[in-house]
């Protein structure tokens, strides 16, 4: 893949660190994360015990809003290739996510949470793709495993926070779930401001003369990027949406307030993993963990399926971020090791679509077995769709490299 022309901010003995843009974009994810985490973490409850909604209807939104966001990111990925600009539009994307926030707190029926997800997710969707492309044409390509896994690691620890801070809000305002949305507006507002204050855009390249997302462009982006749509489609039927994990603890005797807590264990497996990942698989490749978390989610969805009490639920919790922390960064570093920096966003974003069909087929077909046959029929079915895909993946036996 040739690099030039690509700018970062890293150069000399200065190489070996990560630049202050990524720890910023970091930080910006951090804030975001602990905000949409407190509601997320009890959302479906909400939806479920408060509001009357089925668990076929929270698999509808989940699937639907995590789609959304995924599809977005294609469209706001190539506007960003054909503008030469990411931070204008990322601005947009968590600007947006921020103000959807205290419809939650405001919905008195399903339809109102519907709508907050699904514009909070063409948020995500709209800053996702420049954001990630920022992160590339900042980092020199030997650091782009670290410069993800730290930003994933930053995100998650946001995530983390959230489910916590949702715990706590809960008992000191005596399990109103509107007051604990209300609060978690005010983490949304402080992301947007570290944005717009505390990250620098490189200098914008030239605007491409053809059109974005035109079947011209998306012919170049090559083989090695297609390998790696196709890779990470197939994971991400393997995987469903988290708001299982909060459903199936309440399902075996958690308290709502109590709920959250299972974010809390994920996240910190996932916060810790990330990073470790990504700086091995800049010197080891990205292969090995890549099929090593596809292991780890098959052993959580066993455990989950057969989790009697709340301990069995935390450990199934804890591997699933484990698979998270292998896997979720190595995929972006593996978009921008195989695309180059003038269709970087349009290659993120056409990630993110493939991913967010997956997605949403994979918590539709969730939220069905659920209502239709058993919780634990849910993740018996991850179980044999991940343990198909690894071995798939074996059987290919193909490893991309860590370089650019």
């Amino acid at each position: 893949m040739d690099e030039k022309g690509e700018q970062t901010e890293a150069s000399g003995g200065e190489r070996k660190r990560l630049p202050p843009t990524v720890w910023a974009l970091g930080t910006v994810s951090l804030c975001m994360d602990l905000s949409s985490e407190t509601i997320h973490s009890l959302l479906p409850v909400f939806l479920v015990s408060v509001l009357g909604a089925s668990t076929e209807m929270v698999g509808l939104i989940e699937g639907v809003a995590e789609a959304t966001a995924m599809v977005t990111r294609v469209f706001s990925g190539a506007l960003s290739d054909w503008l030469g600009r990411r931070k204008a539009l990322a601005v947009a994307g968590y600007g947006l996510a921020a103000l959807t926030k205290p419809f939650f707190a405001l919905a008195t029926g399903v339809g109102t949470v519907f709508g907050a997800r699904f514009v909070d997710r063409i948020g995500k969707g709209i800053r996702g793709a420049p954001r990630d492309a920022l992160v590339a044409d900042v980092t020199p390509p030997e650091l782009r495993g670290a410069a993800f896994g730290l930003r994933q690691s930053l995100d998650t620890v946001g995530a983390f926070l959230g489910p916590l801070a949702a715990v706590a809000l809960m008992a000191l305002f005596h399990g109103r779930f509107r007051a604990v949305f209300w609060v978690a507006c005010l983490p949304a507002l402080a992301a947007v401001a570290v944005l717009i204050f505390g990250v620098r855009e490189p200098a914008a390249g030239r605007r491409r003369r053809t059109l974005p997302f035109s079947r011209r462009e998306l012919s170049t982006l090559g083989g090695r990027f297609w390998w790696v749509a196709a890779a990470g489609t197939a994971f991400t039927l393997a995987r469903f949406s988290e708001a299982f994990l909060l459903l199936r603890a309440e399902n075996v005797g958690v308290r709502a307030g109590h709920v959250p807590l299972v974010l809390v264990a994920m996240n910190i497996a996932y916060t810790a993993v990330a990073y470790p990942a990504g700086r091995l698989s800049d010197r080891f490749g990205r292969g090995g963990p890549l099929a090593l978390g596809l292991a780890v989610l098959v052993g959580a969805d066993l455990v989950l399926a057969v989790a009697a009490g709340p301990w069995g639920v935390a450990a199934g919790a804890v591997l699933w971020g484990v698979h998270m922390g292998l896997t979720q960064g190595l995929f972006a570093a593996l978009v921008a090791d195989a695309a180059g920096a003038r269709l970087r966003a349009t290659a993120f974003g056409v990630f993110s679509l493939l991913s967010g069909l997956a997605l949403f087929a994979a918590s539709l077909l969730a939220g069905w077995l659920w209502q239709t046959v058993s919780p634990a029929a849910t993740f018996y079915a991850g179980a044999a769709i991940a343990s198909a895909t690894l071995f798939a993946l074996l059987a290919f036996n193909s490893r991309p490299t860590a370089r650019g």
